[in-house]
Parts: structure tokens; C-alpha cells; sequence
């Protein structure tokens, strides 16, 4: 079987490789935040906030183009704190929409697999009428928090697999 390894958090991994992109962008007031926690995972974490039209935050990593004809599958070892995310996922960075899967998570590791064909295109929280992400190529992957209320939150990530 094929599988390469996108992303396996460790001590020594950089959290510069990833980046928050909170509301603010938009006036929001949401505050995420991220980093190697001890254990050696990656840790996205903070509070969205619906004031100022806010309530989201995403945490992405961005990458050269990947050919990636050969796979079906990510493969993402997690735990969260009971919470829904997104994940998702670019074919390249100039896109303006993402390939999404909702996430609900477990205080517990749980590992996931989400098949490319499951991946339905979104932009801006509306879907759109388009074919689900084909999994040809792709550029960026990200976890986004949005769920229509004020929170905290906390995801820990220790891999992310293409299989």
C-alpha cells in the first residue's frame, strides 16, 4: 500500500511550518494559536468569538505542490475536546475554495480517515455547486474551527498520512 507521511509532529517539529489565520481578517475578535505542545504534538488552540461578525479560526500548512494522483485517502491521528472541526484541504493556493470534512471529536486519539471523494468544495462556510475534491494534486491542508457560537477550543495533531 501507498501512503506518504505529509506531516508527523515531534519535539523538533517547527511551528513556523503552520500558520493561525483567525477572523480578524475579516474585524473578527476570534484568537487562535498554536504550538508544539510537550508531548511533541501540535497544538491549535484558543477562542472563537461571533463578536464583529467573527467566528472562526483556522490553522494551515502550505506546502509545494504535491501530486498526490496516486492516493485516496488522508489518514489524521487526533483528539480534541468533544468539538467539531474541518478539516480541509487546497488543490492549489491560488484557489479561493477548500475541499471540507467535519470532524467531531474525542477527548481520547482517534485516528481518521477521510477519503478525497468525501471532501465536498466550500467557500467562505457556503457550499458550492461543484465535484467533490478529486485528489489530483493539492497544495494546502488546514483545520478550521467554526461552529456559529462563542468557544474555546483545543485539537492536538499528531499525524497527518496520504494513503
Amino acid at each position: 500500500m501507498n501512503s506518504i507521511i505529509l506531516f508527523d509532529f515531534c519535539k523538533t517539529s517547527k511551528k513556523e511550518d503552520w500558520q493561525v489565520v483567525n477572523d480578524g481578517v475579516m474585524g473578527g475578535l476570534s484568537k487562535g494559536q498554536f504550538l508544539i505542545n510537550k508531548e511533541g504534538n501540535g497544538l491549535f488552540q484558543g477562542t472563537v468569538s461571533l463578536a464583529n461578525n467573527g467566528g472562526f479560526s483556522l490553522l494551515r500548512h502550505r506546502f509545494s505542490s504535491l501530486d498526490t494522483k496516486i492516493f485516496s485517502k488522508f489518514k489524521i491521528r487526533l483528539k480534541g475536546d468533544g468539538k467539531t472541526y474541518q478539516f480541509r484541504v487546497k488543490s492549489t493556493i491560488d484557489d479561493r475554495h477548500s475541499y471540507m470534512y467535519s470532524i467531531t471529536t474525542s477527548t481520547k486519539w482517534k485516528t481518521v480517515i477521510i477519503s478525497f471523494a468525501e471532501m465536498h468544495p466550500t467557500f467562505r462556510g457556503r457550499s458550492l455547486n461543484q465535484n467533490n475534491f478529486s485528489g489530483e494534486k493539492m497544495s494546502e491542508i488546514a483545520f478550521l474551527i467554526g461552529n456559529k457560537k462563542n468557544e474555546t477550543f483545543t485539537l492536538e495533531i499528531d499525524s497527518i498520512t496520504l494513503q
